[in-house]
Formats: C-alpha cells, structure tokens, sequence
C-alpha cells in the first residue's frame, strides 16, 4: 500500500474514533490540552529508539507520533479551525521558502546559506508579529536545551564569549556564588544561584558544540551502568547495599570505572548543539 492510502487510512480510523455518535468514549472527549503530554511522551519514546538504534520498533514509535498531528488535526477540523492538509501544506510550503538553493534557483552555500535560513526564521517571527532577539524559543522547552537555545540566539547578536574557557572563568564564578550561599541555606537563593551554575553548564555544551540534553542523557546512562556493575561487585563479596558502607561502595565503584577506562574510552556526546 501506499504512504497516502495508509495516512488516509489513519485520518479515516480517527475520525471514526471520535465520532460524537458511534466513537470511543475515552477519544470523544479528548482536546488539546489533554493530548499534549503524549506528544511529549511520544516523542522522547521515538528519541530513545533511535539513541538504543531499535530499527524494529522506531517504526511503531514513529506512528504513535504521527499519530498525535493525526488526534490533533481530527481536533481543530472539528472545531472549524484547520484540518491536516493545513498542516502538511503549512510545513512544505516552509521548506520550499527555507531552501531556495534547492526550490528558487538560487546557488548560496555554506555560511551564505546558513545566514539565508535564519533571516527567514527571522521574517517569519515578524510575520507572527514576535519581535526581539529571543523571540519565538518556546517556554515549555526542556530547561537545559532552552538555556541553550537562549544562548545561542544572542551570541548571534554578538553577545557572546569568544572562547569556551571564558565560560569555565564564568562557570568557576557561579560556583562560587552557590557556595557562599551554602551556609545561608535559603532555598530561594540556593535555587537562584544553583539556576546561574545549569544555566552556564548549558552555555558552556553550546561553545563545545555539543547539546547539552544529549550530554546529560549520556551522564545519566553512565551513572546507571557503573552504579548497577558497583551493585554487583558489592554483592560478589556477599554483601547487599543497604549493609555495605560508603567505603565499601566507593572501593566497588573505583573497581568499576577502572575496568570501564581499560575497556576503551565510552561514547561521547555526538549530537551536535541545536541553534
């Protein structure tokens, strides 16, 4: 079958889920509100298929991401708003006005190209009449990658330091601040600074060309993998955790890291910042 016989298919399954008469119940009284964190969900399910290269169940994961654009087109048509052809004409009539190397005939290449794109980002934040350098960076975005995205957009403006280590310099700075606050304790300063030092951890992945959500995904996984080995060296001595002291768990912990580093060197953070 056909791309286009099974979206119809789909747009087809939906409309009859929701029907007001004959439709499911839990579908019928769905809106946007309700459907947002799916999506969300969704799309970190699709994100961690391709992290773990799942080919297998990418597919199913992509589908019930299409299938949110999907609940949500069904949605707003029956509202009178829009329906999915909006959508589908929406981002390809994007693409063909952010590629005017491929679609208007035009030859600009490399940083040329790059200025091209993000002048008709630009234009089209006026368009929706959002002024301002930082403009248009959705609020609801994950903290560390809008700090990112923050960051970038005024070192376009040049509001930038030239070189990573004047970030460590400021990074260093935040640090300390945090740690005069320690004594105080108050939790609406320690929030504060704790906020400056992430927000300065987030900057810093951006100078280093690396997205700063992907690095901490990668710690995260790297914490789990020794933390569960350590569990295991602990347990080899006939111990369980909850009888084992910090030293015990330290010395186990070290065993493991030593064993990671004689293995080889972990992958790094491949991807790349995100503009």
């Amino acid at each position: 079958m056909t791309a286009a016989f099974e979206l119809t298919r789909l747009l087809e399954i939906m409309a009859a889920l929701r029907d007001p008469v004959t439709g499911c119940p839990w579908d019928q009284v769905q809106d946007f509100d309700s459907i947002a964190p799916y999506t969300i969900e969704e799309a970190y399910e699709v994100a961690d298929a391709i992290a773990r290269r799942d080919w297998v169940a990418l597919p199913d994961e992509l589908g019930d991401l299409l299938l949110q654009i999907v609940y949500y087109a069904n949605m707003a048509e029956t509202e009178g708003r829009f329906d999915f052809a909006t959508i589908a004409r929406s981002i390809a009539d994007k693409m063909v006005r952010r590629h005017p190397h491929v679609f208007g005939g035009t030859t600009a290449a490399g940083a040329a190209r790059t200025t091209a794109w993000e002048a008709g980002k630009a234009q089209e934040r006026r368009a929706r009449d959002e002024h301002g350098t930082l403009a248009g960076i959705p609020a609801d975005l994950p903290a560390l990658l809008r700090s990112s995205k923050l960051c970038a957009r005024a070192a376009r403006v040049g509001f930038d330091w030239p070189e990573p280590t004047q970030v460590i310099d400021k990074l260093d700075e935040e640090l300390a601040e945090l740690r005069a606050e320690l004594d105080d304790a108050d939790p609406e300063r320690l929030k504060d600074e704790l906020g400056d030092v992430l927000f300065t951890v987030a900057n810093l992945a951006r100078k280093l060309g690396l997205n700063p959500e992907t690095c901490l995904h990668h710690a995260n996984a790297k914490f789990q993998r020794r933390f569960e080995a350590m569990e295991q060296v602990v347990e080899a001595a006939g111990h369980s955790l909850a009888d084992a002291g910090l030293e015990e768990m330290e010395a186990g912990w070290q065993v493991v890291k030593q064993a990671e580093r004689a293995a080889g060197p972990s992958q790094l953070c491949p991807e790349k910042s995100i503009s």
